[in-house]
């Protein structure tokens, strides 16, 4: 009797034990709010190397953080990956990110990571002016991106100001110029621009001639180049250099959450990520952000992150709610 009881005891303790198991077998859950192409060969490249198995569970930016933020500790994510670091920013001040390994951190350069070491740069975007080549030419081109507030400008270009993407370059210009200016230019946005849904739809609309001109991310045009040029034939792109704020680079973050339960496996993709191969998928990839390792080489179509000359931005200082509270008040959202 005494064995059999024996044997019931450990076979109730293992079964206590099984789902604990048996999730470590499944891997690591990722909230994805990259590009769900290239976060897909990440985590390809990833469990072909390590045997860990990669989860997505992709979404938007802002949705994706504050779900994080609403979780909690009992969040079932283990990492987040965002395509702008507003919503790193987000999760970060709420407390909600481990601290990333130093040999990872080492691994990207200090304008590419939060100061507080708390989560890390995996890609980067360039803000660019998409024109459209039939009608403008050089001298026609602002010389900011201030100047789309100017009276000339009204009717002639476009923005997706809903979009996590356009919200990062305004909380750039927020840091960089501070409340007033921001919406000021914002008020002149209203009246000036004409909206879309998507970098993408404004990008078509400069090549169809319905705009002049459209505030968007570099790799839009290029992805669509490398295709059929359907939509960007007649577009070429304007960048505005000189620390301006329409010369932002936006980094895409990736963290791992604090209340992780698989720590070690999450801090390993994200160190495979930012390592040679993660950063390798950039420079190969049709994907066209820029890569943000050290001595990583990016696509060579994009022009030098170096020759962007982008302005200096704390990444975790961007601030998606006070932007987001601007843009209502300025009746963009």
């Amino acid at each position: 009797m005494s064995r059999n009881l024996s044997r019931l005891a450990s076979l109730c303790a293992f079964l206590l034990l099984w789902p604990a198991v048996a999730r470590a077998d499944d891997g690591i859950l990722v909230y994805n709010a990259q590009h769900q192409a290239l976060t897909q060969s990440w985590a390809d490249g990833f469990t072909k190397e390590t045997g860990i198995k990669v989860t997505l569970r992709n979404g938007d930016d802002t949705e994706m953080a504050n779900q994080i933020v609403q979780e909690g500790a009992a969040s079932p994510a283990d990492v987040f990956l965002t395509e702008n670091s507003p919503a790193m920013a987000l999760v970060d001040n709420a407390g909600l990110f481990a601290p990333v390994d130093a040999a990872t951190l080492a691994q990207v350069p200090e304008t590419f990571k939060a100061g507080d070491g708390k989560w890390i740069g995996i890609a980067a975007r360039s803000t660019v002016f998409a024109y459209d080549k039939t009608k403008l030419k050089e001298a026609d081109l602002p010389n900011s991106l201030l100047d789309l507030a100017s009276p000339q400008w009204k009717g002639r270009w476009g923005a997706a100001p809903a979009g996590a993407d356009f919200q990062a370059i305004v909380s750039a210009l927020l840091q960089l110029k501070g409340q007033q200016a921001t919406a000021d230019w914002l008020g002149a946005m209203k009246t000036n621009a004409l909206q879309f849904k998507g970098n993408g739809a404004a990008m078509k609309a400069v090549n169809t001639g319905q705009v002049e001109g459209a505030v968007i991310y570099h790799y839009y045009w290029f992805g669509d180049q490398a295709k059929t040029a359907e939509n960007s034939g007649n577009v070429a792109l304007h960048y505005f250099r000189h620390q301006d704020p329409g010369a932002f680079v936006s980094i895409s973050g990736g963290g791992v959450l604090a209340s992780s339960k698989h720590a070690a496996q999450a801090q390993a993709f994200l160190k495979w990520i930012t390592g040679k191969n993660g950063q390798d998928v950039l420079r190969t990839g049709d994907s066209f952000e820029y890569a943000v390792g050290n001595g990583a080489q990016s696509n060579p179509k994009l022009l030098p992150l170096a020759d962007l000359q982008a302005p200096r931005i704390e990444p975790e200082t961007l601030n998606s709610k006070e932007v987001a509270d601007l843009m209502t008040d300025a009746g963009l959202l």
